[in-house]
């Protein structure tokens, strides 16, 4: 089949066998290159939609953006359950496969420290939300009473503004403590910047959202650290996702590096 070759990630050869009903970007079933003791996981994709004008054009469509997500993802998850994979960025395209083993070659030292600090690992991700305005949370059940005057409006007004920084003051606290709790069953830890809500689609406000890369067979310990945390501060609420290819920790490190 002629095309472009999609490349969804590199890896460490591995005996196991992919799906045999796994189709990736564009319907193409993937494959493997192997090149120099590593192995990439490619597909062919029609030079008409990957092009760069042509991918261009597509970044403006979310719809089309949103499938080609999803068969990158299917991909990296079938790879995640028989290897540790190195994820690329979506939409990384070559030429043919000689520019794919000349990108294997140009980044083998440092795809190859890579994978090192992440095999045998997996990546979670902990969300924590608070699950109501804080006028709504910590104000009464009851409409408040109309005030009488100029002076009860202000009384009110501080009132609730207490109230107000009360609620983020814990919601603070407790996404800053649990942070620190999973940080340490972790083997590394990334802050996000909080989701908008508007774009998530999901209720409340985010005040945390990491990420952390966890062992294997330390991944159920973890998840059950996570789950002891669900009911501890009323009007939280702590999502927890994965287990996930490492993206967050996908990139170089420098030595000493924080989350």
């Amino acid at each position: 089949m002629t095309g472009l070759r999609y490349v969804y990630a590199v890896c460490r050869p591995f005996d196991a066998v992919l799906k045999t009903q796994l189709t990736g970007v564009a319907g193409d079933p993937p494959r493997l290159l192997p090149h120099g003791g590593l192995v990439a996981v490619v597909s062919h994709v029609p030079e008409a939609d990957f092009s760069e004008e042509a991918l261009r054009a597509h970044l403006e469509d979310l719809d089309w953006l949103s499938g080609t997500a999803r068969a990158h993802q299917q991909v990296i998850d079938a790879l995640t359950a028989v290897t540790t994979p190195l994820p690329l960025r979506l939409a990384t395209v070559f030429r043919d496969d000689s520019g794919v083993r000349v990108m294997m070659e140009e980044r083998e030292e440092a795809f190859r420290r890579t994978l090192d600090r992440l095999d045998g690992r997996v990546e979670w991700g902990v969300k924590v939300y608070v699950e109501t305005e804080p006028e709504k949370a910590s104000g009464p059940a009851q409409p408040a009473p109309k005030p009488a005057s100029g002076r009860d409006y202000l009384r009110q007004r501080r009132m609730q503004t207490r109230a107000d920084e009360d609620l983020w003051t814990r919601a603070e606290e407790f996404a800053t403590r649990l942070h620190e709790t999973l940080s340490a069953r972790a083997d590394d830890a990334r802050l996000h910047a909080p989701q908008n809500p508007s774009l998530s689609g999901a209720a409340g406000r985010n005040v945390l959202n990491a990420a952390y890369l966890v062992r294997r067979d330390a991944s159920e310990e973890f998840v059950e650290n996570v789950d002891r945390t669900k009911d501890d501060v009323p009007g939280m609420r702590v999502e927890l996702t994965g287990p996930w290819a490492a993206y967050s920790f996908a990139g170089e490190e420098s030595p000493g590096e924080g989350p």
